[in-house]
């Protein structure tokens, strides 16, 4: 019985990267004899063990057959005779395809090293297509270390979207591909990579349709919406916004990609537009709720967050009451960001003041300091007939948010 560090812990390990956790894989070993030494068993699909005292996963060495379509279309072969080479060969790409043993020492059969060194994302065997998720894990791989993916590699992946493999992911794994990809530094990189291979035209057709979609110059200079869409996720990550901020922006701007051609490079009505297809999107990949709330908010309004210094007062106040500022001023923060992802995502816009920002925050700020529960009991205290006494309240409440917005704005 044999234990050897594997994976992801040992690539970042040589790239001299945090390492989050720590896998490793046994040989020689059976179920029983882990159970025997103390490891308690986890694996639902194949045998996994968590360490009696680290509690660090121990998985035994293992072979793979494919049996049907899709990620989970695979049946695991367990052995004692399974060597360290076998289970290693079963691996997605060359660099997550090394293991270190207790003294130290690299095994690296299938020169994980010398492409961690050259920078390439390359798969390990034909095996590779057998697995649609490792489309989207290449690409992510791609946006976390900057790595190029190898032309044969590339060739692979096409093969897959165009035999159809790529259509039996799943909505959630999307997601959640998707979703570890825009967390990375430079999130943009594993959409051009889905592009280059024709996968994000199958997986996100409502961002690929965005590339080659012009707007006005004057207002982008990149003109491209695809490439502004890239650049503002990029700036999201910049600044370590949340994963719904980052969600936000990709999807801002889904509208332009159904405005006809002949109306470019204008895009009016295209925020409802947005709506709709965010609506839809989030349905297909079943992406969470909070996700799919601040997202289809930004949609709506981020224009009228760009025309925040020319907005009077009261329609300051219905925008915060629409998305819910008063209740939800963390939100509100993050819609902000969003927002403000949108007009740094142009080139040269990076270190430009935003003033909307600071304006809406203040015009928040006002409105909260209307005590609202003192208005209803004033209102209480003096009504004939209480049957409209709600409209009477969020009537005055109204008028005070926006008294106060006014004061504090002029």
């Amino acid at each position: 019985m044999k234990t050897y560090l594997v994976g992801g812990s040992v690539r970042d390990e040589l790239l001299g990267m945090p390492i989050q956790d720590h896998d490793y894989v046994v040989i020689g070993a059976t179920p029983e004899k882990m159970v025997q030494f103390g490891y308690r068993p986890v694996g639902k699909d194949f045998p996994v063990f968590l360490h009696p005292q680290t509690h660090e996963q121990y998985a035994l060495a293992r072979t793979e057959r494919k049996i049907s379509r899709g990620y989970k279309g695979f049946e695991v072969f367990t052995s004692p005779e399974v060597t360290l080479q076998e289970d290693l060969a079963r691996r997605d790409l060359t660099i997550n395809a090394i293991a270190k043993d207790p003294d130290g020492n690299i095994i690296d059969p299938f020169n994980g090293v010398a492409d961690l060194e050259a920078g390439m994302l390359r798969h390990i065997s034909p095996a590779f297509s057998e697995d649609p998720v490792r489309i989207l894990r290449t690409a992510r791989f791609a946006a976390r270390f900057g790595f190029r993916i190898a032309p044969e590699t590339l060739s692979l992946m096409n093969e897959m979207v165009h035999n159809g493999e790529i259509d039996a992911l799943v909505p959630e794994r999307v997601w959640q591909e998707i979703a570890r990809g825009l967390m990375e530094q430079h999130p943009s990189r594993m959409f051009y990579a889905l592009r280059e291979c024709s996968a994000l035209t199958r997986i996100v057709p409502e961002v690929d349709v965005l590339f080659g979609v012009p707007q006005p110059a004057h207002a982008h200079p990149e003109i491209d919406t695809g490439v502004h869409i890239m650049i503002a996720i990029d700036y999201a990550a910049s600044k370590n916004f949340s994963l719904l901020v980052r969600f936000a922006t990709l999807t801002h701007d889904l509208g332009k990609g159904t405005t006809p051609p002949d109306e470019w490079p204008r895009h009016i009505g295209h925020e409802q537009r947005s709506v709709d297809l965010v609506r839809n999107l989030c349905e297909r990949i079943r992406v969470p709720k909070d996700e799919r709330s601040l997202a289809l908010l930004v949609a709506q309004f981020h224009g009228d967050v760009h025309r925040a210094e020319e907005l009077k007062p009261a329609t300051i106040a219905n925008m915060l009451q629409a998305v819910d500022a008063y209740r939800k001023p963390v939100r509100f923060k993050e819609f902000l960001q969003a927002c403000s992802c949108d007009f740094h995502g142009r080139p040269g816009y990076a270190e430009r003041p935003y003033p909307q920002s600071d304006r809406l925050n203040i015009a928040l700020d006002a409105a909260l300091r209307v005590d609202a529960g003192k208005i209803a009991i004033q209102l209480s205290k003096t009504a004939l007939d209480t049957t409209n006494l709600p409209n009477e309240i969020n009537t005055k409440v109204r008028e005070a948010r926006i008294a106060s917005i006014k004061a504090q704005l002029i």
